[in-house]
């Protein structure tokens, strides 16, 4: 048994996925694998039931009716967990801008130094880590980690970064707080109300790779919702008591 879950959603990954999932179970560490497929009409799913019969017991699918957003597929695998004895939940996507060769430091950033949250960060101290990006998008990405610093107070560098590990209690104590965002600004609102709950959070320097199998799913709908999210985000934390269970 591993005390570690990785969560990695997919919709049309079918390029990368066996890459992935093998890549990560080459690693010196056990994790297990959690696929939460969206019903991927390029076969995602049946690529990932087929390598089940070679990790047995080590790699899971869980598959959702459609495309229903990023944030709900990592609740729905954190729930998945919580039912399970998992001590640390890792997020990472599926096309490889997320090295695996990381998942020890963020892993060992919670284990080995009791932080709570480890964010795989593309731009901790000012530096941009990021290869293959239009330098239009790094901008837009980079700019959006300040926006939300400079709306919320929240002490991280990369608002933004989907690449983390949380201990359990974190996400038992976050989920129970009700997370409204369904697209990329899931990922701000699960590091604000992080550190509201006064969880200790460290930025692990990690550089992203653009992906260069399947497609982005990135898409302005996206970008609006963690624009105004933050906002909106900030003004109910006002009105909100952050107290751990």
């Amino acid at each position: 048994m591993s005390d570690s879950l990785i969560i990695i959603p997919t919709y049309n990954e079918k390029e990368n996925v066996a890459n992935m999932i093998r890549k990560v179970f080459s690693l010196d560490k056990l994790y297990h694998v959690l696929i939460v497929d969206d019903r991927s009409p390029d076969g995602t799913a049946a690529i990932v039931k087929d390598l089940q019969k070679e990790y047995t017991d080590r790699l899971f699918i869980a598959e959702r009716t459609g495309k229903l957003g990023l944030g709900t597929a990592y609740i729905h695998g954190f729930n998945w967990g919580l039912k399970r004895a998992y001590q640390y939940f890792i997020e990472m996507d599926c096309d490889f801008s997320h090295n695996p060769d990381d998942l020890i430091r963020l892993y060992s950033a919670c284990a080995n130094e009791e932080n709570d949250l480890a964010i795989g960060s593309r731009y901790v101290g000012g530096l941009v880590n990021v290869i293959n990006w239009p330098i239009a998008r790094v901008m837009m990405s980079y700019f959006a980690s300040r926006y939300v610093k400079i709306i919320t107070g929240l002490p991280v560098d990369d608002a933004t970064a989907g690449f983390k590990c949380y201990r359990r209690k974190v996400v038992e104590n976050v989920l129970r707080s009700k997370v409204t965002f369904v697209g990329y600004a899931f990922q701000i609102e699960m590091k604000f109300k992080s550190w509201k709950f006064g969880y200790k959070i460290k930025e692990v320097p990690v550089i992203f790779t653009d992906r260069t199998e399947g497609e982005s799913k990135m898409s302005t709908s996206i970008f609006y919702e963690a624009f105004f999210g933050v906002i909106q985000m900030k003004i109910k934390s006002f009105f909100k008591t952050y107290k751990q269970a």
